[in-house]
């Protein structure tokens, strides 16, 4: 029997459980969430590397499969290609391998103090980046607002 090590035992884990957050992979594989969080960079890098002339030539191939079978009703989607999945794990919060609820979560930020994160991590991947980050800057006032006493 082949012996698993941490970062394959990370890997399988978060496969199974897609939707667990790191500090649940890192209680069930024994690991810190520190040591989560980079085996999942990790494996973004590795599909980074998988160029897009990959998923180019896997539709390339799928358009050609299609046209030659004519007359057959065109299959939605080629399995192989990759789907995002816009509601639980959308891309803007996924640039650079740690999903930003994960960190998060991981350290125990308030309501404000979160969404100031969320804002600045998605700014420069969501579209509107002044805008973002003025909502950030926005909950950082009332963050600094309350600590001061001037909200309660």
């Amino acid at each position: 029997m082949k012996r698993v090590n941490k970062a394959q035992s990370v890997r399988n884990y978060v496969q199974a459980h897609p939707t667990a957050t790191a500090s649940q992979v890192a209680k069930a594989c024994k690991v810190g969430a520190q040591y989560v969080y980079q085996v999942k960079a990790d494996a973004k890098k590795r599909l980074d590397k998988q160029s897009d002339t990959h998923v180019e030539s896997i539709l390339k191939d799928f358009e050609l499969a299609w046209k030659a079978g004519a007359g057959k009703e065109r299959p939605e989607r080629d399995p192989r290609v990759p789907q995002f999945d816009n509601v639980n794990h959308p891309a803007h919060y996924r640039a650079g391998g740690i999903e930003t609820i994960d960190f998060i979560e991981a350290k125990d930020l308030n309501y404000r103090l979160g969404n100031a994160v969320k804002y600045i991590t998605r700014a420069k991947h969501k579209g509107n980046e002044l805008e973002d980050l003025k909502k950030a800057q926005w909950y950082l006032n009332r963050e600094i607002d309350t600590l001061t006493g001037e909200i309660k």
